[in-house]
């Protein structure tokens, strides 16, 4: 159970830290990029599993860093959506 939860932070830390990077200026410090990557797993996974019938978050693998990102990406994308909107 530890390893687990080590290895979705470990997974979350490089998704979110991807997603930082990817959209520049979104960058929410260590603990923010895990959380952001931790959320972009679920928003990943369930995407992946809903659009391809797959479930491809399993361990800590290219695929699962992939739809960690992807996921992690979408959901910087909402989060600064929001923000630009609430301050308009």
């Amino acid at each position: 159970m530890l390893v687990s939860l080590l290895v979705w932070a470990l997974v979350g830390l490089i998704a979110g830290w991807l997603a930082g990077q990817f959209t520049k200026g979104s960058d929410y410090g260590l603990v923010g990029n895990i959380i952001v990557g931790l959320i972009g797993a679920l928003v990943g996974g369930f995407l992946a599993q809903v659009l391809f019938g797959v479930d491809p978050v399993d361990g800590l693998d290219i695929s699962t860093i992939l739809t960690s990102f992807i996921g992690a990406v979408l959901f910087v994308t909402v989060l600064n959506a929001l923000s630009r909107r609430t301050n308009v």
